[in-house]
């Protein structure tokens, strides 16, 4: 498989550029309509959306290598993929990397707390000693052909700023491509962490997290080389979903006028019942 390159050269542009979540197929077919080339397959809202569960550890590497395979058999864009811990240890993060690379994935974000993890804004979250998860980088870069390799952190929480500061460094020394200070609490948190480093780092702007979410412009500022929005399309589909449920319920309104509603023939084109007629036409008996 030849390797996918417009992660890499998007961020040997310097341009800065924003990356959607994607927590299901419908939302891979809907950036792909939009126009992006580069998507986030979100650990949190994939594990959500497939499963019904929280992210805390419960989805194994086989279910979530199978939800980021499937999202690029369906989407035309570049994955970036949630890898929790590397659900295990080292032989495990080795044979993860093998996996997901296999699989199409441009890069594999790995993170340093205790397995089972959770969600990064959510309380009660362990790091792993250092020392353990720059073992775990090296085992990743050494596992990998040309997929990047994301280290994120998670110590801001228990730890402070200048833990999240030398782990990351740590971290770079042993192969990260690119560094991911999660749950930063301030803009001013958030621009120390892009000066002190040399190599990309890119901001989580998780709605409802600990992190403020700022307009594109000023991540760019602060020397972001990119963000990612996992939440986004989940929590805006789950927001009108209960609205028009709750109408259907107590009104029996199964159209709503003032709510926007996809049209059917365009989504069937969307999803690629185009395909399929055409087929159809073509060898019809």
């Amino acid at each position: 498989m030849m390797a996918d390159t417009r992660l890499r050269d998007k961020l040997a542009s310097k341009d800065f550029f924003v990356v959607p979540g994607i927590h299901d197929m419908i939302t891979a077919v809907i950036a792909d309509r939009v126009g992006f080339d580069i998507v986030y397959g979100t650990g949190y809202w994939l594990t959500a959306s497939a499963y019904g569960m929280p992210d805390a550890g419960l989805v194994t590497y086989t279910q979530m290598l199978d939800r980021h395979a499937t999202i690029l058999k369906t989407s035309k864009a570049a994955l970036i993929a949630d890898a929790d811990t590397g659900f295990g240890g080292l032989l495990n993060v080795q044979h993860t990397v093998r996996g997901y690379e296999a699989a199409g994935v441009s890069a594999i974000q790995i993170e340093d707390q205790e397995f089972p993890k959770k969600c990064g804004h959510t309380p009660g979250r362990r790091v792993i000693p250092i020392e353990d998860m720059v073992e775990k980088i090296k085992v990743a870069a050494e596992a990998r052909d040309n997929m990047l390799i994301i280290a994120r952190t998670d110590a801001r929480q228990s730890e402070g700023m200048d833990a999240v500061l030398r782990r990351l460094e740590a971290y770079a020394k042993a192969g990260a491509d690119i560094l991911f200070p999660e749950a930063m609490e301030s803009e001013e948190e958030m621009r120390t962490a892009c000066a002190t480093f040399d190599k990309p780092v890119m901001a989580n702007m998780a709605n409802g997290g600990s992190t403020p979410i700022l307009k594109g412009d000023v991540l760019s500022d602060i020397g972001y080389a990119f963000a990612i929005y996992p939440s986004l399309s989940s929590l805006i589909a789950a927001s009108a979903i209960e609205q028009a449920f709750t109408r259907l319920k107590t009104q029996g309104d199964g159209e709503p006028a003032d709510m926007p509603m996809f049209n059917f023939k365009e989504f069937c084109g969307l999803i690629g019942f185009q395909e399929v007629w055409d087929f159809e036409k073509r060898w019809a008996r």
